[in-house]
């Protein structure tokens, strides 16, 4: 019988595919977020399907200047991970804005997919803890 291999994520891949949810478009998110997703704002916590999450990316190129710092990542399956990052950008309308960031990602077999994501903004001039 042959030994199953687990999954083992790379961070550049998550971190990229992270990027792509900030900046990508409808397509972008209905090609990486999972059937159904988590999600968790200030304003809204919810289960959303794959393609009203698609809809909230309507306008590809919401934030610029983005910069994103991993604080940790956990593998507690070999086909679940999940990362928590500090992230900086611009809104498109020039504002600063900062949130500590949660994702979670299941394999499948066409690749990760993003199953959960929260935000918690924070002081945009301000440095984070951690």
């Amino acid at each position: 019988m042959a030994k199953i291999r687990p999954i083992t994520a790379s961070k550049k891949e998550l971190l990229d595919i992270e990027k792509g949810f900030w900046t990508g478009s409808s397509t972008y998110f209905a090609a990486h977020a999972d059937v159904e997703c988590l999600v968790a704002f200030p304003e809204m916590a919810k289960a959303m399907t794959n393609a009203d999450l698609a809809k909230t990316a309507a306008k590809p190129n919401r934030w610029r200047d983005l910069d994103i710092r991993l604080k940790g990542m956990v593998e507690p399956g070999s086909d679940i991970v999940m990362l928590t990052y500090e992230a900086r950008a611009t809104r498109e309308n020039g504002e600063p804005y900062a949130a500590l960031v949660s994702t979670g990602y299941v394999h499948r077999a066409d690749g990760w997919k993003m199953m959960f994501h929260a935000q918690t903004p924070i002081d945009a001039g301000a440095e984070a803890q951690g």
